[in-house]
């Protein structure tokens, strides 16, 4: 936790001559957009595997019309076409899950009163008037008009436009390139996770309103780069 600690202190130091106070808040973008750029050839990856999944169509309705009778069967079919062509269901899941620990460790770092044995002195940083520690119901204490307060509406203004943007992209990608034809049968687990899909964006409100508002930035934007690069990728 030094050590990352020390990261974020050396970023802000070097953006404070153009962020001045907020120079904490700038290096937690800066170091969320250094995670996204490291995982974007996954992401990349990811585009790819569902191209090709969206390529074997042809093949699982071939499946369909011959094991339709028989779901185990044609479940179990399904599972080895995909191993068989190197292509995963779930692919896409992995930039996600990759950028977890990222986020637990500025949530850790921004809830800690002391990193190392000595004071959190990150604690004393701020975004406008929000201090970076602090989470929104620490802001309503003041009232939802005051400095953080105003912090925090922006915060969710940002989120909510980008929540509906990406439930119009993820509606639009599931209409054009369905995980299988009309009336097959799901791979297993795979209906459920896309049924929540396009209301993923949507939970990002909670997150901002539970976490420390570090934590915060960096959900709104991994979340806001996740959106972009999704409709550029899969265009």
């Amino acid at each position: 936790m030094s050590v990352f600690a020390n990261l974020v202190e050396r970023l802000a130091d070097l953006l404070q001559p153009l962020f001045g106070a907020s120079a904490a808040a700038a290096a937690i973008v800066l170091f969320t957009a250094l995670v996204r750029l490291l995982v974007h050839p996954l992401s990349r990856a990811a585009a790819r595997g569902q191209k090709a999944r969206t390529a074997l169509q042809p093949k699982i309705a071939e499946l369909r019309r011959k094991h339709g009778k028989n779901p185990e069967k044609l479940q179990r079919a399904v599972l080895e076409l995909h191993a068989e062509e190197k292509v995963s269901p779930l692919a896409g899941c992995l930039p996600g899950l990759l950028q977890v620990p990222a986020f637990f460790l500025l949530y850790h770092l921004f809830s800690s009163d002391t990193i190392g044995g000595r004071a959190n002195e990150l604690l004393d940083h701020q975004l406008f008037a929000a201090p970076l520690g602090e989470r929104w119901v620490d802001a309503l204490q003041g009232g939802p008009l005051d400095g953080a307060g105003l912090v925090y509406a922006g915060l969710f203004v940002v989120v909510a436009g980008v929540a509906a943007f990406s439930y119009r992209l993820s509606k639009r990608m599931m209409a054009a390139n369905p995980a299988l034809p009309a009336g097959g049968e799901q791979v297993a687990g795979l209906g459920a996770v896309t049924k929540v899909m396009p209301f993923m964006s949507f939970f990002t409100l909670v997150t901002v309103a539970v976490v420390p508002l570090a934590a915060a930035l960096y959900v709104v934007t991994s979340t806001t780069w996740s959106v972009v690069e999704r409709a550029v990728l899969y265009r």
